[in-house]
C-alpha cells in the first residue's frame, strides 16, 4: 500500500466486544504497516485490554463513546436513542472524512439503519444491499451473493440495481473485467420463478452493461461458474444461513464418526492434516465480512460471533475496499447505467 488507510472499529460491538476487537486490531497493524485503525467504544475498557500491547503506537487511536448498541436492540431505538453509541460514533468519522471505513460485528439491523442514515446512499440507488464473498469448488476463486439480507421485499428494479453493485464491486476488487452474474431461482427453465425473478431476468438480458449469465440455482451457487449471484433479502439470508448450519452440520457429523471406535479414531489422526484444511475452508469465519453496498461509504459487517482471527479479516475487507475506491467506483457504474435504463 502507498496511502495511508484509516478504519474506524465499533469496539463494542458483537458477542465478544473489546475482547475481539482490540487484539483484531493489533494483528492487523502487525500486518498492514500503512494502516490506521480507530478503536471506538469505552476508553477505561479498551485501554485495559491493550495494556502495554498500545504503548506508543501512532497508528491506534482511541475514541470515547458512551454508550452501546445491544445486540437485540430494535434498529429504531438504537437510531434515536443512541447517538454516542460506539457504532454511530464509528459510522459518523467515516461520514466526516476523519476513516475511509467503518467495520462492526454489531446488530445488523441498527447498522444497516444507522449506516443509511447517516451516510445516505449513492445517488440513484434506492436500497443498499448486503453482499458476501463466499467460498466455490474452485478454491482459487469466490461467488459474491447479494443481497443477505438488507431488504426482505424487492422489487425487480432495485435486483437489476444489486446485481449493478455486485458487478462494480467483483470488478474493483477481483480485477475481473466483467464478472458473471446469475440470478438465483428456483430452477434454470425459462418458464420457472415468479413475477419478481422473471421481471428481473428480463431486465438483466437486456442490459448492455451486466454480463447475465441466466437463472442458478441453490446448488449451483458454489460451481465457481457465476462470479456474483442476485437475490432479494429474504432469499439470500435464509440461503446463507442454511449454508453456515449445513457446514456446522458436517463438522459435527464428522466428528462423531471419527470417535465412534478406536480404529475411526486412528483413521482421525492419520487424516488429521486433510480433515483440517477442509474444516478450514468450511468454517464461516474464514470468509467473514460482509460488505453494505450502495452507500456513499464503506461499512463491514462481521459476524457477531467472529473470533479474533475472523475479525481481522472483516477488516482486511474494508482494506481492499478502501484501496479499490469502491464506492466511487459503485457511483461510477451505476450512474452510467441507471440512466441508461431510465432508472433515475
Amino acid at each position: 500500500m502507498n496511502n495511508k488507510v484509516t478504519i474506524a472499529i465499533d469496539a463494542m460491538g458483537g458477542d465478544f466486544g473489546v475482547s475481539v476487537t482490540a487484539p483484531a486490531a493489533l494483528q492487523v497493524l502487525k500486518k498492514h504497516k500503512n494502516v490506521h485503525l480507530v478503536l471506538v467504544g469505552d476508553e477505561k475498557k479498551l485501554k485495559a485490554q491493550l495494556g502495554m500491547r498500545n504503548r506508543g503506537n501512532k497508528r491506534l487511536l482511541i475514541k470515547h463513546a458512551s454508550q452501546q448498541v445491544e445486540m437485540a436492540e430494535l434498529p429504531s431505538k438504537a437510531l434515536r436513542n443512541k447517538k454516542d453509541s460506539s457504532m454511530r460514533v464509528a459510522i459518523n468519522l467515516v461520514k466526516e472524512g476523519a476513516a475511509q471505513a467503518c467495520v462492526s460485528a454489531g446488530n445488523t439491523g441498527a447498522l444497516m439503519a444507522t449506516s443509511r442514515f447517516v451516510l445516505r446512499t449513492l445517488p440513484g440507488i434506492d436500497r443498499p444491499a448486503i453482499m458476501k464473498a463466499l467460498p466455490t469448488f474452485d478454491e482459487n476463486k469466490k461467488v459474491r451473493v447479494l443481497d443477505l439480507g438488507a431488504n426482505v421485499d424487492s422489487y425487480a428494479d432495485h435486483l437489476y440495481q444489486f446485481a449493478v453493485m455486485g458487478s462494480a464491486l467483483t470488478s474493483a476488487v477481483s480485477g475481473i473485467k466483467s464478472p458473471k452474474v446469475g440470478l438465483l431461482n428456483i430452477g434454470e427453465e425459462e418458464m420457472k420463478g415468479n413475477d419478481q425473478v422473471k421481471h428481473t431476468a428480463q431486465l438483466l438480458s437486456d442490459s448492455k452493461h451486466i454480463n447475465y449469465m441466466g437463472y442458478v440455482e441453490g446448488d449451483d451457487i458454489f460451481a465457481g461458474e457465476a462470479d456474483v449471484v442476485v437475490c432479494d433479502g429474504f432469499v439470500g439470508n435464509v440461503a446463507l444461513k442454511s449454508m453456515e448450519g449445513m457446514a456446522k452440520l458436517i463438522g459435527v457429523y464428522i466428528k462423531k464418526e471419527l470417535k465412534r471406535n478406536w480404529s475411526s479414531q486412528l483413521t482421525a489422526l492419520l487424516s488429521y492434516p486433510v480433515l483440517r484444511r477442509v474444516r478450514k475452508s468450511l468454517d464461516p469465519n474464514q470468509h467473514n465480512g460482509a460488505s453494505f453496498l450502495g452507500l456513499q461509504g464503506i461499512v463491514i459487517k462481521s459476524h457477531g460471533s467472529a473470533s479474533q482471527k475472523a475479525f481481522a479479516i472483516a477488516i482486511e475487507e474494508a482494506i481492499i475496499e478502501v484501496e479499490k475506491n469502491v464506492p466511487q467506483r459503485i457511483g461510477e457504474e451505476v450512474g452510467v447505467i441507471l440512466e441508461e435504463a431510465e432508472f433515475v
